[in-house]
């Protein structure tokens, strides 16, 4: 997945607008963008969204956090109508994926759902204290994990921040912290690492350019707010022909080569990591294909 879009819960035509955007997945919210008083209504359109579309996208729910005493409520909504994943809002640890785990372990088997089938997506970043917390992922949060996720709307509403980012449109040093530190989170996790939203959905040249910072630091998808932002995402995480080139000529030397532990590629000195980063991007580059 490249991208992935945010979608309210409760709104049947924005949700059937969603499939048609290009986007590689959406999250379907059940959280910020529904009221309260609309989440019950939100849950049955999610469900029946879900089950007459799940096989088009991988399709993910983002539930209540733990702390709102909402989050049983909305996987018994949803969980038998076999979404791809669940997105945990507010997650301070790996700790809080192993307690959704066991929920949602649960309504699987009530609803005859095959066990393990539902991935977590947390986002990992929107407290202060979840910033102590990313190493505990690869220690506690088990095979359900497929991803992290960071965002610093609500760290900066945590922290007591006016903004988050600087006059030139850039994060400031403590969201950059988190972002860096999501990312070698899920490294350390053998997850995808996925990048925060860009709000300004009308700047689509800072969104370009922050897209290709994601890519060039290592990040393989980015969250979108609305589906004008879908198109710029897929371009700028889907590999160049030039780049599956390289990457292809760089995997077929060190295959030629498989004692070695450099090797010269048109003067470069080339060493493993190179390698395994060159196969990463080929199988990114499959992935967009098919």
């Amino acid at each position: 997945m490249r991208s992935l879009l945010f979608v309210p819960g409760h709104d049947a035509r924005k949700l059937a607008k969603g499939l048609a955007c290009g986007a590689d997945a959406l999250i379907i919210d059940l959280e910020d963008s529904v009221p309260d008083s609309e989440k019950a209504r939100a849950r049955e359109v999610c469900a029946e969204f879900i089950g007459a579309n799940r096989e088009r996208m991988p399709l993910f729910v983002r539930v209540n956090a733990l702390s709102t005493g909402f989050t049983v409520d909305d996987l018994r909504a949803v969980v038998h109508a076999r979404p791809y994943g669940v997105m945990l809002p507010k997650c301070a640890s790996g700790h809080d994926v192993a307690v959704l785990d066991a929920y949602v372990g649960e309504f699987e088997a009530n609803h005859d759902v095959a066990p393990g089938s539902l991935r977590i997506l947390p986002i990992v970043t929107e407290s202060a204290a979840s910033l102590f917390g990313m190493d505990s992922y690869r220690h506690l949060a088990g095979p359900r994990l497929c991803g992290m996720f960071w965002g610093g709307e609500d760290l900066a509403s945590d922290i007591g921040a006016s903004k988050n980012r600087d006059p030139e449109g850039r994060y400031t040093a403590p969201y950059q912290l988190a972002r860096a530190l999501t990312l070698l989170g899920a490294t350390a996790a053998q997850v995808p690492a996925i990048d925060a939203v860009f709000t300004d959905f009308r700047d689509h040249a800072g969104l370009k350019a922050e897209a290709a910072e994601a890519v060039r630091d290592g990040f393989c998808a980015k969250v979108a707010i609305h589906p004008d932002q879908i198109g710029p995402i897929n371009d700028a995480f889907t590999p160049s022909p030039a780049d599956v080139a390289w990457a292809r000529h760089v995997v077929a030397a060190f295959d030629s080569q498989p004692a070695a532990g450099a090797i010269a590629i048109e003067g470069r000195m080339l060493d493993r990591p190179h390698y395994r980063s060159a196969q990463r991007l080929l199988a990114r580059a499959a992935l967009v294909q098919t």
